[in-house]
């Protein structure tokens, strides 16, 4: 069942790659959506997928890399947007 969610994320996730990293894996996973830096040093995910496709994405995302720390994640779901292709950073 497809699914939609927004996301937060908080931690080292700015001037690191995050939003690269993050469309990276919305491609090995199937999640279309966005990508945004935020004001507040936060980055802000609306993904879209299958279930048990976003759960493993949300746990890759938590997990980070060598350059990426995150501290946490507060993820609502949210309506599910028509006719969305990919998986864009938004600038």
């Amino acid at each position: 069942m497809m699914e939609r969610y927004l996301i937060k994320v908080l931690g080292r996730v700015q001037g690191v790659g995050f939003r690269y990293f993050a469309q990276s894996l919305a491609g090995t996973y199937s999640i279309t959506g966005t990508v945004k830096n935020c004001e507040d040093a936060t980055v802000r995910i609306e993904a879209q997928g299958e279930e048990k496709n976003l759960n493993k994405f949300l746990a890759e995302i938590r997990k980070g890399n060598r350059f990426v720390k995150v501290e946490d994640i507060v993820a609502k779901k949210i309506p599910t947007a028509d006719n969305e292709k990919s998986f864009k950073i938004v600038y």
